[in-house]
């Protein structure tokens, strides 16, 4: 397997990891601390962390075919996706600052473009 596509396992990986402890730490951490629409926030963001973690490693395999650039794009909008949305819900969140929401559209669009590259990275594969 290349190296890229190691890495880019590895760091869905890994971002599936900080999903489930985002996710618990909401549980059991902040439920006390947040009310439920923070909490719900936090959630959602978490929500997504996930998906988009899987959606990584499945643009990281797609990086073993023939739409291997635009798979690696793929998997790069996925994480600057997480960064951006995510992160901005987390930090909504636990902050209550409502300057972080103006950053969540922007990882919104990310997870999108992502998406769709990787629809066209698919279709360019070889079988």
């Amino acid at each position: 397997m290349r190296l890229r596509v190691r890495i880019w396992l590895a760091v869905a990986a890994l971002n599936g990891a900080l999903a489930v402890a985002l996710g618990a730490f909401a549980a059991h951490g902040l439920s006390s601390q947040l009310d439920a629409h923070a909490l719900g926030i936090f959630e959602t963001g978490a929500r997504y962390h996930m998906y988009h973690a899987l959606a990584m490693a499945l643009a990281a395999l797609g990086m073993q075919s023939g739409g291997a650039r635009i798979a690696a794009w793929s998997a790069a909008l996925f994480l600057t996706g997480i960064v951006l949305f995510c992160g901005s819900l987390y930090a909504l969140a636990i902050t209550g600052e409502r300057a972080f929401a103006f950053v969540t559209p922007v990882g919104g669009v990310s997870f999108l473009a992502g998406w769709v590259l990787l629809a066209l990275a698919a279709l360019r594969s070889k079988p």
